[in-house]
C-alpha cells in the first residue's frame, strides 16, 4: 500500500497540470472525536413519545411544519459539536495542507466545523455548516448564527429570546440552519457544487476518507475525477459505494486501514518531495 501511494503521489506532484491533491471527507473522520453519524441509531431524534428518522425530520418540509423542534435538535447538535475536539485525522490533514499549499483542497460533507477548528483553510463544505443561518423564506443571504444562541441539552426547549433571534428581521419568517436537507438540491451558494466539481476535474488524486458515498454530490465528485483521468484512493475500514464505483478501474487504490494511520503515511511521503 505504501509503495502504491508513494508512486502515485510523486507522479501527481510532479505534473504541470491536474496536480491537485483533493481530500473528500465524511462522518467517519469525526467519529474519533465522539460525534455519532447522522444516519446511525444515534442520529434518531426523540421528542416526547415521537421517534423520527433523519430522513423524516431532516427535511425542509418538516422544518416548515415544526421549526422549533428542528431548531431544538440543531442546537442539541451544536452543543455536541462544541464539546468535542478535532482528532488526529483532522490534524494530519492540516499538516498535509501545510505541505501542499495551493495544490491542496478539502471537500467535506461534515457540518461540525472540526476541520476549520483544526486549522484547514482550503475547504469546501458541500452540506453547509452548523455556524450559519439564512431566511427560510429566501429573502436574506447567509449570516452567522447569533452568538447569544447557545447549544441545548436534548430536553431543553427554545427560550423566547432564542425565538426572537431566530426570526428574520426582514420578513419575520423563521431563519433556518445553512445545511442541506434530504428534500433539497445542491447549489453553489450553500454547497459549492460547481466549485467542488471543478476541483474534482483538476484533481490528479482524490483521497476519500471516512465516507461511504450515500449522497449524490460526493459520488459525482468521484466520477468526475475518474472521468478526467485522476486516481481515486478509497480510505475506509469497509467497502462502500465508492468501492463499487472504482472496482474495475485501473486508476484506483483501495486501503482498508484507519484514516489516521493512512494520513500519516501520506504526510511522510509528501515530506520527502515537497
Amino acid at each position: 500500500m505504501k509503495d502504491q501511494l508513494d508512486e502515485i503521489i510523486k507522479q501527481v506532484y510532479n505534473k504541470k497540470n491536474k496536480n491537485l491533491f483533493t481530500f473528500l471527507t465524511g462522518a467517519g473522520i469525526s467519529a474519533d472525536s465522539g460525534i455519532p453519524t447522522y444516519r446511525g441509531t444515534d442520529g434518531i431524534w426523540i421528542k416526547g413519545t415521537k421517534f423520527h428518522k433523519p430522513e423524516e425530520f431532516g427535511t425542509f418540509k418538516y422544518f416548515k411544519e415544526n421549526p422549533e423542534e428542528v431548531w431544538q435538535y440543531c442546537l442539541f447538535r451544536k452543543k455536541m459539536f462544541e464539546n468535542v475536539e478535532p482528532n488526529e485525522s483532522h490534524n494530519e490533514i492540516v499538516e498535509i495542507e501545510n505541505l501542499l499549499q495551493d495544490k491542496f483542497h478539502l471537500i467535506t460533507q461534515n457540518i461540525d466545523n472540526l476541520h476549520r477548528r483544526a486549522g484547514t483553510n482550503r475547504i469546501y463544505e458541500i452540506h453547509g455548516n452548523n455556524r450559519e443561518i439564512k431566511c427560510s423564506n429566501g429573502c436574506k443571504g447567509i449570516e452567522y448564527l447569533p452568538i447569544e444562541i447557545k447549544g441545548k441539552n436534548i430536553d431543553e426547549d427554545l427560550t423566547e429570546k432564542d425565538i426572537e433571534l431566530l426570526k428574520c428581521k426582514e420578513c419575520g419568517d423563521w431563519m433556518r440552519p445553512n445545511i442541506l436537507w434530504f428534500d433539497e438540491v445542491y447549489n453553489e451558494e450553500t454547497n459549492k457544487i460547481f466549485s467542488s466539481l471543478k476541483i474534482a476535474k483538476n484533481s490528479g488524486i482524490l483521497f476519500i476518507v471516512g465516507t461511504s458515498g450515500a449522497t449524490n454530490l460526493p459520488m459525482e465528485i468521484a466520477e468526475t475525477t475518474l472521468k478526467y483521468g485522476g486516481t481515486i484512493v478509497d480510505i475506509n475500514t469497509e467497502d462502500n459505494l465508492f468501492t463499487e464505483l472504482i472496482k474495475d478501474k485501473k486508476n484506483k487504490i483501495i486501503i482498508r486501514e484507519t484514516s489516521t494511520k493512512t494520513l500519516k503515511i501520506i504526510k511522510e511521503i509528501l515530506k520527502n518531495i515537497c
